[in-house]
């Protein structure tokens, strides 16, 4: 018995140690503009260089609840749309030590995050047409991230997921032009999303931008949990 327990010590012993880590990409949508959440490292190498936030696996964690851990240190926000983009894994990744990187990409709402937590990182919100270049190989997951984040907005109200407890329907619009980064027809956008049947009219409007003012909706959380599970198809998108 103590000899298997010496043969399956001595498996693990001298072995190169390899550093498993999370990357989060952070999307926000504020006003009319997609976001992306970066921070300057604080730590060599490269530190001061921007980069996505992130932070090593702890040995309790798995990937998902060190997500969730990073996410609340930063945003303070729990409970939000997350979903594994994949692992990158390149030798030469990280010029501090051999690191594996499980990126996860992430969707808030910019109201609803905690702005003193997000300053106390050093952490800025960058619009995705104007990020500073990020160190390693965070800009490929950047760019994986909105690929993934287009594809699945086609299919899965995921979209919505980075909009405010009220708001109108140019609202919509313009997110979805952000995501997909470019013009569409106001009257067939609007004509898909209302037949959807998945927002309510709250009566309310915004009166922001226009003395006449838009109709402030929510979503109907049932219908919203439906589309979520089952998905629907967005051919104005496509």
């Amino acid at each position: 018995m103590n000899f298997a327990k010496n043969q399956q010590n001595q498996w693990y012993e001298n072995k190169e140690k390899t550093f498993v880590a999370i990357d989060c990409i952070i999307f926000g949508f504020d006003k009319d503009t997609l976001k992306l959440l970066v921070f300057k490292r604080e730590i060599e190498p490269l530190k001061g260089s921007w980069s996505l936030i992130g932070s090593f696996v702890r040995s309790y964690e798995n990937s998902n609840e060190a997500a969730n851990r990073i996410l609340k240190d930063i945003t303070g926000l729990e409970k939000i749309f997350t979903e594994e983009l994949r692992t990158y894994s390149d030798v030469y990744r990280d010029p501090g030590a051999r690191c594996i990187s499980i990126a996860q990409y992430t969707l808030i709402r910019i109201d609803e995050h905690n702005k003193e937590l997000v300053d106390k990182h050093g952490a800025f919100w960058f619009p995705i047409n104007k990020l500073p270049n990020l160190i390693l190989d965070h800009d490929i997951m950047v760019k994986d991230a909105l690929h993934r984040l287009r594809h699945k907005a086609k299919f899965f109200p995921i979209g919505f997921e980075l909009l405010p407890q009220n708001f109108t329907l140019p609202q919509i619009q313009l997110l979805y032009e952000e995501i997909f980064q470019k013009k569409l027809d106001s009257r067939n956008f609007r004509k898909k999303i209302l037949s959807l049947d998945l927002l309510k009219n709250t009566q309310k409007k915004d009166k922001s931008s226009s003395k006449k003012g838009a109709f402030l909706y929510q979503f109907d959380p049932e219908k919203y949990d439906q589309l979520k599970l089952n998905g629907f198809d967005f051919p104005i998108l496509k």
